[in-house]
């Protein structure tokens, strides 16, 4: 498959409950280089809105059409994100801007626009497999929230559908896994694998690891923790360090990965993902010693009389971090949007 020319200029973004990042995409470059990009902290605005109002104040650029990839479920032009108190409306936006032309995607299935034009570059492979031509594929990626979508081949290109599959219910695959769930039941209504396999779900296992007594604490990584808005980046720095990591971050990551291993190789079987199955989002390159290490592949494999079909299927990590802008763009170039 092969990108088209863009025609047009236009404003993509990925728009998650963390951060933003915004890029101008024109005719002139493509949607591999944006004529210009920033990265915002979504809780800095009020409204998505004011975000864009804010990035296009910066850049000054014509722009004629926006497409945003949102970390939430789209439903007649609106969405809300999962975990930021916006209401996104596409007609809303559009009369804010002055524009007639805005989309919103979710913004998994913006990262899986991107899936069939990554080039080797883009991606670490974690299995070969033995891909089938024209098969489905599947994409799951662990951000601040955990994301799910799906790409069908229709007989002339694949098409990318969104999918809330990060809510299902979490199934425990081993003893501490069993303990973990117990423990999250006296926390919350409804355990997902959201709550386990996503930014929000590492502070989960962590708590869960040192209530429990797997481990203990060191007084350097409680006083970070405690000074940061933020637990994620920390346990994973600590896990990630080359020289005398923290065991209890370390304990965390990989069951983490135990955990998203599982949780991919469920979405493989569901999808008869036998064209491959990307890992997007913005933690699995941050920690890829961890998914390469062998583990994440284990439980991936582990699907009883399933597993030898799961084995031919390839699974890779995006690493390329503008994925899902890159998606958002491509999008825009084999969909009328206006």
């Amino acid at each position: 498959m092969t990108e088209r020319k863009i025609t047009r200029m236009l404003l993509v973004g990925d728009i998650g409950a963390t951060k933003a990042d915004l890029a101008v995409i024109g005719p002139e470059r493509g949607p591999r280089a944006p004529l210009a990009a920033k990265t915002f902290q979504s809780a800095s605005f009020g409204s998505i809105e004011a975000l864009l109002k804010e990035f296009l104040s910066q850049v000054s650029l014509p722009v004629e059409a926006v497409i945003l990839g949102v970390a939430g479920p789209v439903s007649g032009g609106r969405s809300k994100i999962t975990n930021l108190p916006w209401i996104m409306d596409e007609l809303e936006i559009a009369r804010a801007l002055g524009l007639k032309s805005v989309r919103l995607l979710n913004d998994v299935e913006a990262a899986a626009h991107a899936v069939p034009f990554l080039k080797e570059a883009e991606v670490e492979t974690l299995n070969a497999g033995d891909p089938q031509e024209y098969g489905n594929k599947a994409v799951i990626a662990p951000g601040t929230g955990l994301g799910e979508a799906s790409l069908v081949w229709d007989g002339k290109r694949y098409r990318p559908s969104a999918s809330e599959g990060g809510h299902a219910d979490f199934a425990p695959g081993n003893d501490m896994e069993t303990e973990l769930l117990g423990y999250l039941q006296g926390l919350y209504d409804h355990i997902s694998y959201e709550r386990v396999c996503s930014g929000m779900g590492i502070p989960n296992i962590y708590a869960f690891l040192l209530n429990s007594g797997y481990g203990e604490e060191p007084r350097w990584l409680k006083e970070k923790l405690s000074a940061a808005s933020d637990p994620t980046p920390v346990i994973i720095d600590a896990a990630m360090v080359s020289d005398k990591p923290c065991k209890l971050s370390v304990l965390t990551l990989s069951v983490f990965v135990s955990i998203l291993g599982a949780a991919a190789g469920n979405l493989a079987l569901q999808m008869l993902a036998t064209g491959g199955v990307y890992l997007a989002g913005g933690i699995p390159p941050r920690i890829l010693p961890y998914l390469t290490g062998g583990l994440f592949m284990e439980r991936f494999l582990r699907k009883g009389r399933m597993s030898d079909l799961v084995s031919r299927m390839p699974v890779h990590v995006i690493v390329n971090p503008g994925g899902a802008l890159l998606g958002a763009a491509l999008y825009g170039l084999h969909t009328k949007t206006d």
